[in-house]
């Protein structure tokens, strides 16, 4: 493959709802190869996805880029285009990325029943397949199992163009990755390396900066102090100048004072002033140019109660159909007020069916549950951002106040025209927060979120004594909060059957 390239050159995006522009005057070069691209919740990492592969067109500056460019979406509700002609290809391609993506023949009659993981899939087996000269991936490793990352990993590493990867997933990036461009609103930073070493680029940067500007604050308080004394001495050599206040006929006083105006004795101290304000406002200047990052307060509250019910929902024995002849069969299953139970299985194997049986089956009021769903679909996110504009004041306020203790900016998010799935994830979770919840129920909750977001979650989630439900394939989120694990295994007797083990 030839020599390719995107460059953006003096680039300024702004959303039409938006007040400020989420990026100005940005110049970044990306060359063949990985290149992550990280940041918190809502900083525009998709929105720079969508620039350098024409989904987008900035309001200043220009974008070059190969001919041939396909971006995958985080979202995966739609049948991937080309799908059915991969599916149907008797190339030895086509054979070969459908191998090792593990794509089944039947997945485009059953894509409703799909796992998001097997649609994930499906989304880059596609793009692979069409040999584009850059890809940019967004997030492909939410809703993977191991197994399904391995594959992915091995799949997106044999690939040669320019490639451009968000993720929140630390491995994938280290092990993908040559340089990562660290976003954060109006501008990016482009860093060599993985995303470990560039992490340690911006804090070796950072505290450079701090010690910079912390020299530069200590030096401008100096020149303020030694101005205050000679502003004082200056003042005090005009009252001296001053012929008011002297007997009229004192003409010795007078020549004395007429005498230090024209030699300018009395005036150095002001001479001397004038020379320090000019040093005032270098300093002024120089502690300007160290510009310290904003540090925001992290950390959420879950203020939920143990309920007084015996059960939160107690279901027989039966099975679930999982499109096909496809079925997850479960004994009888019941949950107390104050277990906390995780489930977990491979992608396909009816995590997500089984939650949502077990939702229409609660002993519980909708508002004392929280339900954070595994995907939440683009017209649900537009109907949820909807009614939070229309809160009332103080009900937002409490709501901008959870979200940006997850560490989104609350007036970046009210102007989006379409939140990111991590930052509409973070709007469920504050909301259900002031309904004082019974009962936890997240499928795949560290999806779409960033780090700092994760950890915040698993903390608060720790100290809350309601019930919770956990389907996640991250083991060590799972390890720090639950201690009952119920796991889905496929039938070795029958392919395509799933039994629950509790």
């Amino acid at each position: 493959m030839a020599d390719l390239s995107i460059s953006f050159h003096n680039l300024s995006f702004t959303y039409d709802r938006a007040t400020q522009p989420l990026f100005h005057d940005l110049s970044v070069h990306f060359i063949q190869g990985w290149t992550g691209i990280v940041g918190a919740n809502g900083v525009g990492k998709s929105t720079i996805l969508k620039l350098a592969t024409e989904g987008l067109k900035p309001q200043k500056g220009r974008v070059v880029i190969p001919e041939f460019a396909i971006y995958c979406q985080q979202r995966t509700d739609m049948v991937p285009d080309h799908l059915y002609e991969l599916i149907h290809s008797m190339d030895g391609d086509a054979f070969e990325i459908k191998g090792r993506l593990g794509l089944e023949d039947d997945w485009i009659k059953r894509w409703a029943t799909l796992s998001h993981g097997e649609r994930k899939r499906a989304q880059i087996a596609v793009a692979l397949w069409r040999k584009p000269q850059v890809l940019a991936v967004d997030e492909p490793t939410n809703h993977l199992d191991s197994n399904a990352q391995d594959l992915l990993f091995a799949a997106l590493s044999s690939f040669h163009g320019v490639g451009m990867l968000v993720s929140h997933d630390r491995k994938f990036l280290d092990d993908l990755c040559h340089q990562c461009l660290f976003v954060e609103p109006p501008h990016a930073i482009l860093r060599p390396g993985n995303y470990t070493h560039g992490l340690q680029l911006a804090e070796r940067d950072e505290m450079f900066v701090t010690k910079n500007r912390h020299q530069a604050k200590q030096a401008l308080s100096r020149i303020k102090h030694e101005a205050t004394k000679r502003r004082d001495a200056a003042s005090q050599a005009d009252r001296k100048r001053s012929k008011r206040g002297l007997v009229r006929k004192d003409h010795d006083a007078k020549g004395k004072i007429y005498l230090a105006r024209v030699t300018g004795k009395d005036g150095s101290d002001g001479k001397r002033l004038n020379q320090l304000e000019g040093r005032l406002s270098q300093a002024r200047m120089k502690m300007d140019r160290f510009k310290v990052k904003k540090k925001y307060e992290l950390g959420i509250w879950m203020s939920g109660v143990k309920s007084k019910r015996n059960t939160l929902f107690n279901l027989p024995a039966g099975s679930l159909s999982l499109g096909g002849d496809r079925l997850l069969h479960y004994p009888d299953i019941s949950m107390k007020p104050a277990e906390r139970i995780a489930l977990t299985g491979s992608n396909g194997s009816g995590k997500s069916t089984l939650i949502e049986h077990i939702m229409q089956s609660l002993n519980l009021k909708k508002d004392h549950v929280i339900y954070l769903p595994q995907e939440i679909g683009i017209h649900a996110s537009q109907d949820i951002m909807t009614e939070a504009r229309v809160l009332p004041n103080e009900k937002l306020g409490q709501m901008m106040t959870v979200v940006s203790c997850l560490g989104s900016r609350p007036h970046r998010l009210l102007d989006s025209v379409e939140p990111s799935p991590g930052e509409i994830r973070k709007i469920l979770i504050a909301t259900g927060i002031a309904n004082v919840p019974h009962l936890i129920v997240m499928d795949e909750p560290t999806n779409h979120l960033d780090l700092p977001s994760i950890e915040c979650l698993e903390q608060a989630l720790a100290d809350c004594p309601c019930g919770l439900f956990l389907a996640s394939h991250d083991l060590r989120f799972l390890d720090a909060l639950v201690h009952i694990r119920w796991h889905i295994s496929e039938n070795s007797r029958i392919r395509g059957n799933y039994i629950l083990e509790i």
